[in-house]
């Protein structure tokens, strides 16, 4: 019986395409590089920051340690400064995660992006919705690794069976097949319906994500 849905965030709850793109294009600015156009970003957003900026330094074939190093460093402060910019949910988001709350659901986010901006937007976007929201802590490798949606599932009081795991990426998919979790691929993310054709279910919009949870939990007799 699902209990509990832990939510990816980029891709997933909000669209930041454009957010990342234009923090990843100013910073490389610094060191004298072009902008890159977003379709390119689209395909590298996922694996967190760290390989975020590796990829788009390799783009120019400049990834090196110096450039790593002070590329990466204005990335952070300059998306810190305004986390929201070009930042928006996807539409009928707000009204799903209502809707599984007043279901008895508890809702979590789990994301690769860093923890402090991760909360930045959440509580800017969905303040007071979510039991818990976490980004990439120090203590906890990124997704796919299962880790961190096992600590997710321990603070909601829920074993990993009870979740449903919900991303737009492939690596959510992975994540949630690691950690025991059933897995919901979302097809409205970054790269569409094909890079989460494996998920146990697809939603093709928000409002169907408690319907699906509750047709899975009706297997088991749960409702």
């Amino acid at each position: 019986m699902i209990k509990a849905v832990i939510f990816d965030l980029d891709g997933t709850l909000t669209n930041t395409l454009e957010t990342i793109a234009h923090y990843a294009n100013t910073a490389l600015a610094t060191i004298g590089l072009a902008p890159i156009d977003s379709a390119y970003y689209r395909r590298i957003i996922g694996k967190g920051r760290d390989n975020l900026v590796h990829q788009f330094l390799s783009y120019y074939n400049a990834d090196t340690p110096e450039n790593y190093e002070t590329v990466g460093a204005y990335y952070d402060s300059i998306y810190a400064k305004d986390t929201n910019y070009k930042t928006a949910p996807y539409d009928g988001i707000c009204d799903a995660l209502t809707a599984l709350k007043e279901n008895g659901f508890k809702i979590a986010v789990l994301s690769n992006k860093p923890h402090e901006v991760t909360e930045q937007i959440v509580k800017h976007f969905f303040s007071g919705k979510f039991d818990e929201f976490f980004g990439k802590r120090a203590d906890f490798p990124t997704k796919p690794a299962p880790d961190g949606a096992w600590d997710v599932a321990r603070r909601l009081g829920v074993a990993p069976e009870e979740c449903a795991f919900v991303g737009d990426l492939s690596i959510d998919v992975q994540t949630a097949r690691n950690a025991n979790m059933l897995s919901i691929g979302v097809t409205w993310g970054f790269r569409g319906a094909d890079d989460v054709q494996n998920a146990d279910i697809l939603v093709n919009h928000p409002s169907e994500i408690l319907t699906k949870i509750k047709i899975e939990n009706e297997k088991t007799g749960a409702f």
